[in-house]
């Protein structure tokens, strides 16, 4: 090459260098002294993020604080196929995982060889250990990010009441969704922004909210006494073969459920594993005709219209009577009976000749003071209303048919309700099941009331009905009912389930409802069973054992002395004493 050539050369690089320069330098200039607000503000849109910070949701407690349901932290697996395949670790990586979680090894494969996707989980709830393992092992592509679950360390027991929240952490059922608003807390936000690995920048952190934990919510019931009902309520099962089950216990004197059973029922971990059938609370949720334990109603009307004494006589007609041209039967064939004896004795007759007495206005309007046909306002979703029709529907047969538990429907819940009132003192609690919601720092949100809904009956016509229902135990048709210890003031019901063609002899619903002691009312308590098997059906059969059951667990646990026999009411006959 010449002389000349070479010189050529050295020019057009240094020309190509100066060139470069300065476009380098006018390119600087106009970064650092232009217009370039937009320039920065797409920057920083690229850089700068929005994170929700997720929020804990409250817990659920029984009346003592015992936990019921509350979030867990829990930890999953999950890979990136894409940074595996380009980094060339997917068949190590794949191998590794499927060792330690014990997982396929074409599965895991199959997962992690999808070069589209960023984020594949493989395995949530993994171990804490197995979590250890595998950080350890420093994996790349590999994450083990932290995650909240909710979790119900009694499983099964209490599922109806406590109920459960879903997959997105939304309550779905019981307290779980009536208390949602409560529950869910409120999450967090953070604007900040990350470098090129997607890594905070601590320092550029724009704005950062704190998440508000969920409120705890404590309930009225008591996991023992629970515990004490739904396994009293499982032998019961057992020995009569039922189709379905539940039972309440209330505190008479302020309304509070201390316990609520279900039958089926259904383990809260594994919701989604239940039936529909088995998620229904029975006691709240599922309206029967109740049979004869609806006469206590009819019975307190009309000894506090003072239109009966308890020794009135009544002609039972020996077991048949016609009313407007149907007959009307009653279980065993009576004579003449007085009034207090047609209650312990549970005579249809009487029942129904004292409604007539009564009248379908009086009938219709102590019904409603009792609280049938509405729904009695408990905290929880489901709640039934019951069936109480306008008495412009009514036949001339319904004032004879109410009294013995047709023609009307009713939910556990309504009737034990109406029960407690004559409990205490003729005063109708609206019924709780939330004792207060309180939130993280211990501030009460709310504290439900106790709330008299009604006082039907005066005090001296609910006490002359204790003393009558005590004889019911000691006497009647309830004497598998009875407490050693206790007086205990109740009634059975048997009531036939509707057929084809009328009601049908072979299926019915037993129930058995009363409280004690009867002399100072502490507790009330229903059971009822949904078509019983055997021989012997009836409430008083089947029903009222479970019921002892229930209260002798329920009169030690809460610690209710017994009466002295000199204090107990007197029940023989009809020298009960009037109302009047």
């Amino acid at each position: 090459m010449t002389e000349m050539g070479q010189r050529l050369r050295m020019i057009a690089v240094v020309v190509i260098l100066v060139l470069a320069w300065a476009g380098l330098g006018t390119r600087l200039c106009f970064l650092h002294l232009g217009d370039n607000d937009r320039l920065l503000s797409h920057i920083r849109d690229i850089r700068e993020i929005e994170q929700d910070l997720v929020v804990s949701r409250g817990r659920v407690l029984d009346c003592s604080g015992n936990i019921m349901a509350l979030d867990l932290t829990m930890r999953k697996v999950a890979v990136d196929p894409k940074f595996l395949r380009e980094n060339g670790h997917p068949r190590f990586t794949g191998l590794q995982l499927s060792r330690l979680l014990a997982l396929d090894p074409a599965m895991v494969f199959a997962s992690i060889s999808r070069p589209d996707r960023q984020y594949v989980e493989l395995m949530d709830q993994v171990p804490e250990e197995t979590v250890r393992q595998i950080e350890a092992m420093k994996l790349p592509g590999v994450r083990c990010p932290e995650f909240s679950q909710r979790h119900y360390p009694r499983g099964n027991l209490m599922s109806h009441v406590i109920g459960f929240a879903n997959a997105e952490a939304v309550g779905s059922a019981g307290v779980e969704q009536r208390m949602e608003r409560y529950l869910r807390g409120v999450p967090g936000l953070r604007v900040t922004e990350v470098d090129g690995k997607r890594r905070e920048v601590y320092t550029r952190r724009v704005m950062e909210i704190e998440p508000q934990p969920g409120a705890d919510v404590q309930l009225t019931l008591d996991q023992n006494l629970q515990y004490f009902t739904e396994k009293a309520l499982d032998d019961g099962m057992a020995t009569n073969g039922a189709k379905g089950g539940w039972a309440i216990v209330q505190r008479v004197r302020t309304g509070e459920i201390l316990a609520m059973a279900s039958r089926p029922d259904y383990n809260l971990n594994a919701y989604n594993e239940a039936s529909p059938e088995a998620r229904l609370n029975r006691a709240i949720g599922y309206v029967f005709e109740p049979g004869a334990v609806f006469k206590i109603i009819v019975y307190a009307a009309a000894f506090n219209e003072g239109i009966l004494t308890p020794e009135e006589i009544f002609d039972c007609e020996n077991g048949l009577w016609h009313y407007a041209g149907k007959p009307l039967k009653d279980y065993h064939p009576y004579g003449r009976l007085s009034a207090a004896d047609a209650l312990k004795k549970s005579s249809n007759i009487a029942a129904a000749k004292i409604a007539i007495r009564l009248g379908e206005e009086r009938l219709y309007r102590y019904l409603k003071a009792f609280g049938i046909g509405t729904p009695t306002g408990i905290a929880l979703p489901g709640e039934e209303g019951g069936i109480l029709y306008p008495r412009s529907r009514w036949t001339k047969l319904s004032v004879t048919r109410i009294p013995m538990g047709h023609e009307v429907a009713v939910t556990s819940m309504q009737m034990l309700q109406a029960v407690s009132a004559v409990a205490n003192n003729g005063e109708l609690m609206r019924p709780l099941v939330l004792k207060r919601v309180s939130n993280a720092k211990g501030e009460r949100l709310q504290v439900p009331a106790e709330e008299a809904v009604s006082h039907p009956i005066r005090p001296e016509t609910a006490r002359l009905m204790a003393r009558l229902l005590t004889a019911v135990t000691e006497e009647g048709t309830g004497k598998k009912a009875k407490v050693e210890g206790h007086s205990v003031a109740g009634k059975t019901g048997t009531a036939e389930k509707p057929g084809p063609g009328g009601y049908d002899a072979k299926r019915n619903l037993a129930s058995f409802v009363g409280f004690l002691p009867a002399e100072n009312p502490e507790i009330s308590i229903m059971v009822t069973f949904d078509e019983p098997h055997g021989d012997f059906r009836t409430g008083g059969a089947v029903a009222a054992p479970v019921f002892r059951a229930i209260a002798e667990q329920a009169a030690r646990y809460l610690d209710i002395p017994p009466v002295p026999e000199t204090q107990r009411f007197s029940y023989a006959g009809g020298a009960a004493g009037s109302a009047r």
